[in-house]
């Protein structure tokens, strides 16, 4: 069907099957959850390998693979280099096939990622398995948002993305208790097989529940199948809505696309296009450079460093999980009714904060104690898990939701898959980049030094927040891609 012309958009819509047809209401909430079972599952595979690799370092008579500590970098390594992979192959999947289809598709290697994880013989296919298991992680975590962001209306638009990262924290928190579960009830040498194998469970949920999600609207009127976008607008607004008036300005949009190819690699030269993919890049790159990964990869590690015994440093790691999840239900609650700039700003300095707390506490008790081969003192393990906690609160809370609520929201249409897969990736590169580097940069210049490397970079990072990232709450995506276009294009 092609593109009404503006003299009749709204009679054209309006004559259109289903704009009198009846419609069984779809269940935001419920759609919400069946979405983000994929951020589910992206926490939970993030956060499973750390109760795993325990188990997998023993000899194989003893039911290990017999890693090295090379070995188990690879292991956890190549998790994030498949999700870098996968972010940015499904972010065109995205566009090409819809959000739904790519979502289902990531169930299916979700499923065979998990499967492949816990039936590996040896080293070389579990890296394998955890590289497909990782292009999963990476194409959820740039899909998922982009799903959601498209289906909800505007004014809850903030709050069911952060449900994503609601999601992801708790399948993290659900990776360490069943860990914790498993290591304590079953008495098996493959008690890590168990621990990767769980993750099958929402990998099938998914698949099942997206089945009764709808395709979304945009990508619908992006291919000028206005029938089914409206029949997905009306059974997402509630009664009352101007399914139509909401639909003539997707249309809007769709039109002044008309004529041009969809946008690759070549529209990226576009002053404009460059510039949003420089902030949406900008974005995705602040929430790994804040360090949250050196907390929650290596927080054992850190209160070891302060004298804390390794139960107690493992109990702490769940503690950790429990302040996040705390956090990203604090961060759906505000998320309606802050601006999302000033939300982000404001989880940047919390966590500046926490930073040069930490880095402090290195300097002035953990680190002269370790110099002359003592023990640090005990209220410097207690210092450092309380600035860890304070740090996550704030990254949880601020930082990380927002972070995914404004990458679906900044890109335009035609360039949303891919924008989001380039941001994404960036972002998974990051990401394993600080955590190759940090156990090195700690023993090598010591934790006070590092964290304070961070808090330096963060510093910068909220300069660059605060000069080139816009507002975008309370206003649609089809009003945020035409601001978009004032204000980025180059004066003619």
């Amino acid at each position: 069907m092609s593109a009404p012309t503006s003299a009749t958009t709204r009679d054209r819509l309006a004559a259109l099957p289903e704009a009198d047809a009846p419609v069984r209401p779809l269940r935001m909430r419920l759609t919400a959850f069946a979405i983000t079972i994929g951020g589910l599952l992206f926490g939970y595979d993030t956060g499973v390998i750390a109760g795993a690799l325990p188990y997998m370092t023993r000899p194989a008579d003893q039911g290990g693979l017999d890693l090295t500590v090379q070995a188990e970098g690879l292991v956890t390594s190549s998790l994030l280099v498949g999700a870098a992979l996968g972010a940015l192959l499904a972010g065109r999947l995205a566009d090409r096939h819809g959000r739904r289809r790519t979502v289902l598709g990531l169930a299916v290697v979700f499923l065979v990622g998990a499967l492949g994880t816990a039936l590996a013989p040896g080293l070389t296919a579990m890296v394998v398995a955890r590289v497909v298991l990782g292009l999963a992680v990476g194409g959820a975590s740039s899909t998922v948002p982009v799903f959601l962001a498209e289906l909800a209306p505007k004014e809850k638009r903030g709050t069911y993305v952060a449900v994503d990262q609601l999601m992801i924290v708790t399948g993290q928190l659900l990776a360490y208790t069943t860990n914790a579960v498993l290591a304590n009830t079953v008495d098996s040498p493959h008690t890590w097989r168990y621990m990767l194998a769980a993750a099958s469970v929402p990998a099938v949920a998914l698949w099942i529940g997206v089945h009764f999600v709808p395709e979304t609207s945009r990508w619908y009127a992006a291919r000028a199948r206005y029938g089914e976008a409206l029949t997905t607008l009306r059974r997402s607004r509630p009664a009352g809505h101007d399914s139509l008036g909401e639909l003539m300005e997707i249309v809007a949009v769709t039109r002044a696309e008309e004529g041009r190819e969809r946008y690759g690699w070549r529209e990226l030269r576009l002053p404009w296009v460059r510039r949003l993919l420089v902030v949406g890049i900008g974005i995705a790159v602040i929430q790994q450079v804040s360090g949250v990964n050196t907390i929650m990869y290596y927080a054992p590690l850190l209160l070891e460093l302060t004298g804390l015994a390794t139960d107690a440093a493992l109990t702490a790691t769940i503690a950790n999980g429990v302040v996040s999840v705390v956090g990203a239900l604090i961060g759906l609650r505000i998320v309606r009714r802050l601006p999302r700039r000033t939300m982000l700003l404001v989880g940047q300095a919390g966590i500046l904060v926490a930073l040069l707390a930490l880095s402090g506490v290195f300097a002035l008790a953990v680190e002269p104690a370790l110099t002359a081969d003592g023990v640090p003192p005990v209220g410097a393990s207690y210092a450092v898990l309380a600035f860890m906690l304070v740090f996550l609160l704030f990254q949880q809370a601020a930082l990380s939701p927002v972070t995914w609520v404004m990458l679906s929201e900044v890109f335009p249409l035609q360039l949303r898959g891919l924008g989001m897969g380039v941001a994404v990736f960036l972002h998974w590169c990051v990401n394993a980049a600080i955590s190759f580097a940090f156990p090195v940069l700690v023993a090598a210049v010591g934790g006070a030094t590092t964290f304070l490397a961070f808090a330096v970079v963060n510093v910068g990072a909220i300069v660059f927040a605060r000069r080139m990232i816009p507002e975008t709450s309370g206003r649609s995506l089809e009003e945020l891609e035409a601001d978009f276009r004032l204000r980025f294009a180059p004066a003619r």
